[in-house]
């Protein structure tokens, strides 16, 4: 590789960095607005136009706000741990191809970071590190609370990753391959939805709990666990927290796009004329609209959340 390359490598990471920070910012946007309109509220109406710079407000707000740091918390794992949620739902998205390449400076350019043989089990190894950064923050903050939201999030998440793994295996199998390109071009014909459509279900639910949005936001039940792990931290340690498990929304909905709806091969958007960059437009369809599910549908108990995959 060359100058060039490196180059081109470093411009695509960092279109991909910002583009997920966009997404993050445009997704809880919505959601505050659309359940805001359920409650027959305005919401966020200052910060840009309609709010929709709500998030940046926010973001740059927890930026310079003071960080307390309780007095008997294990203040390396304490550190540590927000680093842990975020960096892998970033590193999680360097396999998802987002379009077709094109060509230049002389060479052909993808859209996607890395093209590994291992693709989605990448995906996978990613996803289970978010557990570990919620039993160290919680083991680490030295309350009971944040440790009770740790172990509830902990038992969810692996409780549900069994049901995860087995409708990837079945698209696997189908595919006969591990890498995300060849998963893609083995769609040309027919979408993976169409004959492995309980997989599909069966990994849409088990991506909501897993990312711990609603109904399955059990560790962060503010009525029992007042925030869940992430209790004792504030500031950007706290925004850290947050931004990870958006991104975790947003990497559950692009393999879902890239495993069962054809990826960025799948069709294009309206008046669109080819299928470049019309991945990221559908990363929402599999997926149901997320203010309306939070706003609707209510909290389980952790019983039943934890026997449900069994």
């Amino acid at each position: 590789m060359d100058w060039v390359d490196w180059a081109l490598l470093i411009g695509e990471v960092v279109v991909v960095f910002f583009g997920l920070l966009i997404a993050v910012m445009v997704l809880i946007w919505m959601e505050r607005k659309v359940i805001a309109d359920m409650q027959t509220r305005m919401g966020p109406m200052r910060a840009g136009p309609k709010g929709i710079l709500i998030t940046l407000a926010d973001g740059i707000k927890l930026f310079f706000k003071e960080g307390i740091t309780p007095t008997l918390v294990d203040r390396p794992v304490y550190l540590i741990a927000p680093v842990i949620a975020m960096l892998p739902a970033f590193l999680a998205f360097a396999v998802i191809p987002y379009g077709t390449s094109v060509e230049l400076f002389g060479r052909e350019v993808t859209f996607q970071i890395a093209d590994l043989n291992i693709g989605i089990l990448w995906v996978l190894a990613m996803g289970s590190l978010m557990i570990y950064s919620i039993v160290l923050a919680g083991w680490s903050s030295g309350s009971n609370y944040p440790l009770l939201g740790a172990v509830r999030s902990s038992a969810q998440m692996i409780s549900y990753e069994v049901g995860m793994g087995l409708a990837l295996v079945a698209v696997l199998m189908y595919s006969d391959s591990l890498k995300m390109s060849e998963i893609v071009s083995s769609q040309d014909r027919i979408w993976n939805v169409i004959p492995q459509f309980p997989a599909f279900v069966i990994f849409l639910i088990a991506g909501l709990a897993e990312t711990n949005r609603p109904p399955f936001d059990l560790p962060e039940a503010e009525s029992e666990l007042v925030a869940g792990f992430h209790t004792e931290y504030s500031g950007i340690r706290f925004a850290m927290f947050y931004l990870g498990e958006y991104l975790n929304v947003v990497t559950v909905a692009a393999v879902a796009t890239t495993l069962w709806l054809g990826g960025p091969r799948g069709p294009a958007a309206p008046g669109a004329r080819d299928h470049r960059g019309q991945h990221g437009r559908r990363c929402a369809a599999p997926r149901p609209h997320p203010p309306r599910r939070a706003a609707l549908l209510p909290r389980n108990q952790p019983s039943t959340l934890e026997r449900s995959p069994a």
